[in-house]
């Protein structure tokens, strides 16, 4: 590893992908880690070269299985034994962030279990991006660096859609804040769907407030697991009289039968990051890369920067 840098950056089996578009963007190479696996699906970790003494950024999302959690604990630990001197968790997306509250009696707070996790495994510092509900910083006792999407859709949206037409609208009422944000940035009006569930991932009914008729539609998510609330929501809008529907969102968690729901839509194009990442088939899918901007920020993390400047919304 080269001495010229003042940290080491390591990946994770499922988010190595991104780790080395990180390691571009800084001009270093990944750190060099070796995760042995046994019979009976355990795995153990180790770093194969010193790390006494230096900042390391450890980057993987916790996305299921929980074996990518596993694997970032197991990495964190074997760290801070190797004497590392600052040990910060790059987690381009935060799983089970949707368990962030007592929704109903007698349930886990998952989010926050998460996050003790994380601590007492030994982080000094979290970067991660787009959390599910921003108060989940809150669970931490460490440094949050929470980054926004935002700043690499918004140039695209800039770039590729007619903002004359352009309406932004929220799948449900939840992401209110963040389309608002939106709307306010790009000077265009807003509409909102509101949608009430029987049970996790099935929509039982769905309505939209405000006038779509003869608009560009852009439907604003932070995530998308089965694309059953998108995928109802463009439809709905185009049974209002939308022009078309397009539709942005941070996390590509995109499980069975998601593709095949997106592409049977009145969707006409969904762009994800990857901070997932995306292997099937769907032709309506792209995604931009948010390697520059993580590398940006452990940049100025290691030279006591202010990120602020990265935020657009």
């Amino acid at each position: 590893m080269s001495y010229q840098t003042p940290y080491l950056v390591f990946s994770g089996t499922n988010s190595r992908y991104l780790a080395e578009k990180i390691c571009k963007s800084l001009d270093c190479p990944l750190g060099q880690m070796n995760i042995q696996h046994f019979a009976d699906g355990e795995f153990s970790v180790s770093y194969e070269e010193s790390i006494r003494g230096r900042d390391v950024f450890l980057v993987q999302s916790t996305f299921p299985n929980s074996d990518n959690l596993m694997e970032l604990l197991l990495m964190i630990d074997a760290a801070k034994r190797a004497s590392a001197h600052y040990i910060t968790a790059v987690v381009p997306y935060f799983g089970w962030a949707r368990q962030d509250r007592k929704d109903k009696p007698r349930v886990s707070i998952g989010a926050k279990l998460i996050a003790d996790m994380l601590g007492t495994a030994g982080i000094t510092r979290l970067i991660t991006m787009d959390l599910h509900a921003d108060q989940i910083q809150g669970f931490f006792n460490v440094p949050v660096d929470h980054l926004y999407g935002s700043s690499i859709f918004t140039e695209y949206v800039k770039e590729n859609f007619p903002l004359d037409n352009l309406v932004i609208a929220t799948p449900d009422v939840g992401g209110t804040k963040r389309a608002s944000a939106y709307s306010k940035y790009l000077g265009v009006p807003m509409v909102i769907c509101h949608k009430s569930r029987l049970r996790a991932n099935e929509v039982a009914e769905m309505r939209v407030i405000g006038d779509v008729k003869g608009m560009d539609v852009l439907l604003i998510d932070d995530m998308v697991d089965t694309a059953g609330t998108i995928t109802k929501a463009a439809d709905l809008m185009m049974a209002e009289g939308a022009k078309s529907v397009r539709a942005i969102a941070s996390h590509a968690v995109m499980s069975d039968p998601a593709s095949a729901r997106v592409d049977a839509s009145a969707l006409s194009e969904i762009i994800f990051t990857d901070s997932i990442p995306y292997s099937k088939k769907c032709s309506k899918v792209k995604v931009l890369s948010v390697a520059d901007m993580f590398a940006e920020s452990i940049r100025r993390v290691c030279n006591n920067e202010s990120i602020s400047s990265l935020y657009v919304i």
